[in-house]
C-alpha cells in the first residue's frame, strides 16, 4: 500500500545541534529565564495521584467483563500510562526534588514506573541524557531509528505497523545502537516493578494486569498522544531537527509539547515552558512546530517522502561523555 519511500539514508549534517547556541544567545539577551530553572514543587503531587488514581482504576476493572477491560484500557488507562512515562522523563531532570537531591529523583521516578508495569526509568534516565547531550549522535542516540527500521518500514501500511510497534523498538532499540553495562538502579528497578506485578496480580487477579500492561503498549503505539514521538524530531522540513507542539495535549503530558523549548533548556520544567516561549518570543514564534499530533502521524504515514529514515544524524567528534 503506498508507494515505496524513495529515501534511503538518514539526513547526515556536519554541523552542531542547533539547541546549546540557542540557549546562549537567549540568555545573554534574557538573563532572567534563569530563574525559570530548579523543581517543579507541583510535580511530586500530580504524580502522586496520578499513581493513585490508576491504582483505583486497577480495583475497578477487577469485576468488568473482558469488553469494557480492553475499552476502558484504551479509553483511559493508555492515557494515563503514556502521561506516567512523560512524568518519569520530566523527572529524569531532577524536576521533582532538584539537583540536590538527585537519589530522591531516581527512587521516586520508580514509583512512578508502578502503574506502567515495565521497568522502564532506570534506564531512560541513562538514555535520554545522552540524547539530550548528543542529539542526533550516530551510536549514541538511541531515538533515531536503526538501519532495518528506515530500510524495512518504507511503505505506508509498514509505517502504520511501525507506529502501532514503537513501544517494542524504543525498548529493542538501545540495545542495538549503544548497549549499555547494566546498573544496580536498573536492577533495583526491575526488581520493584516485577514485586509490584506479582502483588497486583495475586490481590486483584488478571484483569488489572491486563489493563496496565495492555495500556501502556498501546498508549505508546497507535494513540493521539504518541504522536509526539515523531512530531518531536523527524525531519518534515528540511532543515529542521526539533519541533513544538503548541495544542491541548499538552495538558496530559507535561508540556512535553514545547520540545524546542525543552531542548534549549532541559533543566526548566514542564510547566514553566511556555514561560520561556512567552518571554524569548523571537526566537520560538517563527520556527516550524505543529496543532495537532494526530495530523502528525496521518501526514507521517500518507507523506511518501517520510519515513523513519526522515532524522537528522552526526557524527560525534571528541570525547564523549555518556551517562
Amino acid at each position: 500500500m503506498g508507494n515505496r519511500v524513495a529515501r534511503e539514508d538518514y539526513e547526515w549534517v556536519y554541523t552542531d545541534q542547533p539547541h546549546a547556541d540557542r540557549r546562549k544567545e537567549i540568555l545573554a539577551k534574557y538573563p532572567e529565564i534563569k530563574s525559570l530553572m530548579g523543581p517543579d514543587l507541583r510535580l511530586k503531587w500530580v504524580v502522586l495521584m496520578m499513581v493513585t488514581i490508576q491504582f483505583l482504576a486497577f480495583y475497578l476493572v477487577k469485576d468488568l467483563n473482558w469488553t469494557w477491560v480492553l475499552f476502558w484500557t484504551y479509553a483511559f488507562g493508555s492515557c494515563i500510562n503514556h502521561s506516567m512515562t512523560l512524568a518519569i522523563h520530566e523527572i529524569s531532570h531532577n524536576t521533582a526534588f532538584g539537583n540536590n537531591r538527585a537519589m530522591w529523583n531516581r527512587y521516586f521516578a520508580m514509583f512512578a514506573n508502578l502503574p506502567i508495569g515495565l521497568p522502564y526509568s532506570a534506564s531512560f534516565k541513562r538514555y535520554h541524557l545522552d540524547h539530550h547531550r548528543y542529539l542526533g549522535g550516530d551510536g549514541i542516540d538511541v531515538d533515531i531509528p536503526t538501519d532495518f527500521e528506515g530500510w524495512f518500514f518504507c511503505t505506508r501500511f509498514r509505517k502504520f505497523i511501525w507506529i502501532i510497534l514503537q513501544p517494542l523498538f524504543y525498548a529493542v532499540r538501545p540495545l542495538c545502537i549503544n548497549p549499555k553495562p547494566i546498573t544496580h538502579l536498573e536492577l533495583l528497578n526491575t526488581a520493584i516493578q516485577v514485586a509490584f506485578n506479582v502483588a497486583l496480580y495475586s490481590l486483584w487477579g488478571a484483569k488489572p494486569v491486563v489493563y496496565m500492561l495492555a495500556g501502556s503498549m498501546l498508549g505508546m503505539g497507535l494513540h493521539p498522544i504518541s504522536g509526539h514521538f515523531i512530531a518531536e524530531h523527524y525531519m518534515f522540513l528540511k532543515g529542521h531537527e526539533t519541533y513544538s507542539y503548541y495544542g491541548p495535549l499538552n495538558l496530559l503530558t507535561f508540556n512535553v509539547g514545547y520540545h524546542n523549548e525543552h531542548h534549549d533548556f532541559p533543566s526548566i520544567p514542564g510547566r514553566r515552558l511556555p514561560m520561556v516561549k512567552k518571554i524569548a518570543a523571537e526566537y520560538y514564534d517563527d520556527l516550524p512546530h505543529y496543532s495537532s499530533w494526530v495530523k502528525v502521524l496521518y501526514d507521517f504515514i500518507m507523506d511518501d517522502k517520510l519515513s523513519p529514515y526522515s532524522r537528522v544524524k552526526r557524527r560525534l567528534k571528541g570525547d564523549i561523555k555518556q551517562e
